[in-house]
């Protein structure tokens, strides 16, 4: 006791040391910063803690509310343009990224051969029109003139029948003359002299009715020559007939060449977007050649593997939330427009039938479209997305 009692006072006595009374009488801003920052430390401790409870709360909801895909991609359908024709490239009036309207000109191949033989081929229509022109024409004139020629050659036979009718007339009344002579003159009735003249007069009328006879045949036969020049027609409408397959052939052709003369000039079938390049100015291309790959970027959608537990939340129509991983705070919205009718391990090259027994259960995926809607161009094909699908509804 003695000596605390001893220490104390040496310690009173020591001016270096501090005091108790004096300790009682420190001012506040003797005290140290780390004491002072000590509530403010409490506090934000508490607010982390809320903040870190409340993201978490946020985070158990929606994982219990909501199904996510981080898995999905943006696509397209992306064309490969290729060439019908073989020849060499004259132009390419685009570059990769490019964009070019409905029917805007890529590529062109050389067409100077193509050319010429739709002008070969015109020049041979035009020469088939010329043809026709000029076998209507002959078919006016010829039946013109046949018809002239038969109109007068049948007024030639009537005529013959007419004098054939009327020698015969004479003969046969000459004949009677000479039937009555030939009775009258043994009996001294008549004189010689006249049965002389009944037998001269018959005879004048026989020949004369040859001789008639001989007429109308010549107009007869004059007739038929007359008819058969108008035959002529027949061969010159036959002529006619002709020219119709031969024009239709040689208009085939022609719009083969000109089918040719057009897939030389290789253009886009919608507004769209170049995505590859494959050939320069001065190849030789051959048909089936792939030249370019384009899509449409108004078309593009979103495609997923989701997992067999989940397809249910991805029923066609449903709404979904889509985040793209290049950018970053955006939100589309997209719509489920095709759910496959079978999983993709069915289309595997090396399908696993489980031959043995052993079996480890896998959950498997089935492939779902979703139609993305974007005012722009943003969404590319490739780009990594990701799918929010609520499971309330």
């Amino acid at each position: 006791m003695n000596h605390s009692t001893n220490d104390l006072e040496h310690q009173s006595n020591d001016p270096d040391l501090p005091r108790a009374e004096d300790a009682d009488t420190k001012p506040a801003s003797s005290i140290p910063p780390l004491a002072r920052a000590q509530p403010w430390r409490l506090y934000g401790a508490i607010l982390a803690a809320l903040i870190v409870f409340g993201a978490g709360g946020w985070w158990l909801y929606q994982q219990l509310t909501h199904v996510f895909v981080t898995d999905a991609r943006v696509a397209a359908d992306i064309v490969a343009m290729s060439s019908r024709v073989p020849g060499w490239v004259t132009a390419v009036d685009v570059i990769e990224g490019d964009t070019a309207p409905h029917q805007g000109i890529l590529v062109r191949i050389d067409d100077r051969e193509s050319r010429l033989l739709v002008q070969e081929l015109d020049a041979q229509l035009a020469g088939i029109a010329r043809r026709r022109e000029e076998i209507e024409a002959r078919i006016t004139l010829t039946d013109r003139q046949t018809t002239s020629q038969v109109t007068a050659k049948q007024a030639a036979v009537r005529a013959a029948e007419a004098v054939l009718a009327a020698v015969s007339a004479q003969r046969d009344l000459a004949r009677q003359d000479n039937d009555r002579a030939e009775k009258l003159s043994p009996s001294g009735a008549i004189p010689r002299a006249r049965l002389d003249q009944t037998r001269a007069a018959l005879e004048t009328t026989r020949q004369q009715a040859l001789s008639a006879q001989a007429d109308l045949e010549n107009a007869r036969a004059a007739l038929v020559a007359a008819e058969v020049a108008r035959g002529e027609l027949t061969v010159l409408r036959t002529q006619l007939a002709e020219l119709g397959p031969e024009e239709e052939r040689l208009q085939a052709q022609r719009e083969r060449a000109s089918l040719d003369l057009e897939d030389r000039i290789i253009a886009m079938p919608f507004d769209g977007v170049v995505d590859r390049v494959f050939v320069d100015v001065g190849e030789y291309v051959t048909p089936g050649q792939r030249l370019l790959m384009v899509h449409n970027p108004e078309r593009v959608r979103v495609e997923a593997n989701v997992k067999e537990t989940d397809i249910r939340f991805f029923r066609p129509g449903k709404e979904v939330a889509i985040t793209v991983d290049a950018l970053p705070g955006r939100r589309f919205e997209g719509t489920v427009t095709r759910v496959g009718q079978a999983a993709t391990s069915e289309f595997a090259l090396l399908p696993n039938p489980n031959p043995s027994g052993n079996f480890t259960k896998i959950t498997q995926r089935l492939p779902v479209r979703i139609a993305a809607q974007q005012d722009g161009t943003e969404l590319k094909p490739g780009m990594m997305v990701e799918l929010e699908a609520s499971t309330s509804d």
